[in-house]
C-alpha cells in the first residue's frame, strides 16, 4: 500500500488547472520518542473537464516559503505548468512561493477556510444562521454589496461574535479580489463544498488514531481515504462550461484550444 500511495503521488498530472485549492488539517505523530503535531497538506484541483482531481498530499512539522517552494516545484515537475487561481489559507510564505514558480497564478484566500475558521466561534444553534449570513457576504454582488453585509452582520452578532466580523476585516483585503471575476468563475471558487467534504471524511479516519507510529501510518491511512473519497469524483462541478467560457476570456491564451 505505501509503494502504491508513493506512485500515486509521483504520477503526472494535467498541464493546466483552473483552480487549486490548499487545504490542512493536524495530526499527532511519534517521532523519536516523543508526539508531535504534524500537517497533512493537500492540493484539490479542478481539472479542464470540471472534474476534482487531489494533485498530492505532503507532511510536515513546519510550513513556510521553502516549504512551499518545494510542494509548487514537484506539482511543476509533474507536469503542472500554469495554475489560474490558487486558493489558500493565508499560510506563511505561501503567496510567495507560488509567486514564485508560476508567477502569472491569482491567489484568493479561501472562503472555505475564513467560513470554517469563523465557525469555530459559534455555538451550535447559531452555526446554521451565522453561515447563511456570511455567504450574503461572499456571495455578494459587487465589493460594496459585500461591504454592505459585512456591517449587517456585524450589527447582528459582534454582540455574540465579535471576533468573527473583527477576522474577515482583517482578511478584507485578501477577501476582495474575487469580486473582480465574473459570477461564473466566483462560484466555481466559492460553491464546491468538495475541499472541505474531503477534509471531514479524513478528519474521521483520522480520528482512530490518536497517535501515529509514523509518517508511513499516516501516508497509508490518508491515502486509503483518498483514494476511496476520489471514486465518487465522476462528474464535473456544478456549471462548470458556463464558468469554463470566462475562464478562456479572463484568462485569454492560457487555456489549451
Amino acid at each position: 500500500m505505501i509503494e502504491e500511495a508513493k506512485t500515486w503521488q509521483a504520477r503526472s498530472l494535467e498541464a493546466v488547472y483552473p483552480i487549486v485549492w490548499f487545504d490542512a488539517l493536524v495530526v499527532k505523530v511519534r517521532e523519536n520518542n516523543r508526539v508531535i503535531n504534524k500537517a497533512i497538506h493537500l492540493a484539490l484541483g479542478v481539472n479542464l473537464t470540471g472534474t476534482k482531481e487531489l494533485l498530492g498530499l505532503w507532511i510536515a512539522q513546519a510550513e513556510g516559503a521553502k516549504f512551499w517552494l518545494g510542494v509548487l516545484t514537484e506539482l511543476k515537475n509533474r507536469g503542472v505548468q500554469d495554475v489560474l487561481i490558487a486558493c489558500i489559507d493565508g499560510l506563511s510564505g505561501f503567496a510567495e512561493a507560488i509567486e514564485t514558480v508560476y508567477p502569472e497564478t491569482r491567489v484568493q484566500l479561501c472562503m472555505v477556510h475564513l467560513v470554517r475558521n469563523s465557525l469555530r466561534y459559534v455555538c451550535y444553534k447559531h452555526r446554521k444562521e451565522v453561515a447563511a449570513d456570511l455567504k450574503l457576504i461572499y456571495t455578494a454582488a459587487t465589493e460594496i454589496e459585500a461591504e454592505l453585509n459585512l456591517e449587517l452582520f456585524a450589527e447582528k452578532w459582534d454582540t455574540h461574535y465579535p471576533t468573527i466580523s473583527k477576522s474577515w476585516r482583517n482578511h478584507w483585503l485578501q477577501v476582495i479580489p474575487m469580486f473582480v471575476f465574473p459570477q461564473d468563475i466566483r462560484r466555481a471558487i466559492y460553491t464546491t463544498n468538495a475541499i472541505e467534504s474531503v477534509n471531514m471524511t479524513l478528519r474521521k479516519v483520522t480520528r482512530n488514531h490518536r497517535i501515529f507510529p509514523n509518517d508511513e501510518a499516516v501516508l497509508k491511512v490518508v491515502y486509503l481515504a483518498i483514494r476511496n473519497i476520489a471514486k465518487k469524483w465522476t462528474m464535473p462541478i456544478k456549471d462548470w462550461k458556463p464558468a469554463l467560457n470566462r475562464f478562456a476570456i479572463e484568462f485569454e491564451g492560457r487555456l489549451p484550444v
